[in-house]
């Protein structure tokens, strides 16, 4: 049974509380820089590097892993049914985060200092939540943390290529990263949307899964994330092409099994099943891209990043956020909005990025700032007080 501390700061009394929160808030301040740079209004201003650089390297490595190590942290609790991080250790973690993403920003932050900050963070997330499984035998969410270690493993070598000042390595190990992101989304999508389209629309149970078809979509990910860093799949290649086609319909697939209409009227699903629609759409736009037509690969790949990540973090905190503070799962009106607001900004970065690239930048930032800040005004407040029925948590 997991225990019932009421006592502490609520802020702190579980994963998903201080990182999906500061996550959030991370998200609107790096778009918000992003688009501010990319339109030349910061003059000298400048992180460690260049704006180019740390966008592509703090999107994946200071959002999307945030909420990666929120989400296990919170999850670990239910699924080995002992209490996760808290208190002072998990202001501990956080305080990693945080410090790394303050790094990146601060240039006159020694470069061993940073590097070890940002190397340090997941492999405290792998050890607590590989900790905690193991104590109970839990082989099922190994791969998690394996995807954790491959994760702190890319980042540095992106901070290697930094240091050398190769670029070409740089976009070799983030474009990995992405692809081992999108395989967490994988494995974690496949379980939580049949389950919540299940439980939501009040089903008898969830679809059940197909092996051959769960196998090819969490292996296909991994095999990008490889093939990214042999420098495979960074420009058109047609020999790539059928495996992006494949992959592509092994997802759609996936997701028309767990769709069922009445997902349309709840917000809480139909943003899920959304996000994951748009990685669809990335992986059959990247084949097209290989194949040679008239698509850019970086218009493709926002898809993906914007859409997919960016949506299923904001639908999956929405929801988590939700239960685990013992409220009832419906969210904010305005939730609505945000999950609105994200999708577009993915239609619009792919569809204006050949065409008008400027325009493309500034109005998905503005459309992606909106979203993930209406969820810091619904959310702040319910993820910095107690569980409304006095739970752990």
């Amino acid at each position: 049974m997991i225990a019932k501390p009421a006592a502490g700061v609520p802020l702190l009394r579980l994963g998903f509380r201080p990182f999906f929160l500061g996550a959030a808030l991370f998200a609107v301040l790096a778009a918000g820089l992003w688009a501010a740079a990319y339109a030349g209004w910061l003059g000298g201003l400048a992180p460690r590097g260049s704006w180019l650089t740390w966008h592509m390297h703090e999107m994946p490595f200071g959002f999307a892993v945030a909420v990666i190590a929120g989400f296990l942290l919170t999850a670990v609790q239910a699924w080995t049914g002992s209490p996760g991080l808290r208190g002072r250790w998990l202001a501990a973690v956080f305080a990693l985060w945080l410090a790394a993403r303050i790094g990146w920003l601060w240039p006159g932050l020694p470069w061993p200092v940073l590097v070890a900050l940002e190397l340090a963070f997941l492999p405290a997330v792998a050890v607590r939540v590989g900790w905690q499984l193991g104590r109970v035998g839990q082989r099922r969410n190994y791969p998690l943390v394996a995807l954790l270690v491959l994760l702190t493993l890319t980042d540095a070598l992106a901070l290697g290529a930094l240091a050398a000042g190769d670029f070409e390595w740089l976009r070799r190990a983030l474009w990995a990263a992405l692809w081992l992101i999108g395989t967490v989304i994988a494995i974690v999508g496949g379980r939580v949307i049949p389950l919540f389209t299940a439980s939501g629309l009040q089903l008898p149970a969830p679809i059940a899964p197909r092996r051959w078809l769960e196998a090819l979509a969490h292996g296909g990910l991994p095999l990008f994330a490889g093939l990214a860093l042999a420098g495979a799949g960074l420009a058109p290649d047609r020999r790539l092409a059928p495996l992006f086609l494949l992959l592509g319909i092994a997802h759609a697939v996936r997701l028309a099994r767990w769709f069922r209409p009445g997902v349309l009227r709840v917000p809480l699903l139909w943003s899920l099943h959304l996000a994951y629609a748009w990685l669809v759409l990335a992986l059959l736009g990247l084949a097209a891209w290989h194949l040679g037509l008239p698509i850019l690969g970086s218009a493709a790949l926002h898809l993906f990043t914007i859409g997919t990540i960016g949506g299923l973090i904001l639908a999956m905190m929405a929801r988590v956020s939700l239960g685990h503070t013992g409220r009832a799962l419906q969210p904010p009106a305005l939730m609505s909005l945000a999950f609105g607001a994200v999708a577009v900004a993915a239609a619009v970065r792919a569809g204006l990025a050949g065409v008008a690239p400027r325009l493309a930048v500034a109005v998905s930032a503005a459309l992606w700032c909106l979203g993930f800040g209406l969820f810091v005004w619904c959310y702040a407040p319910m993820l910095s007080r107690p569980r409304v029925d006095g739970g752990a948590g």
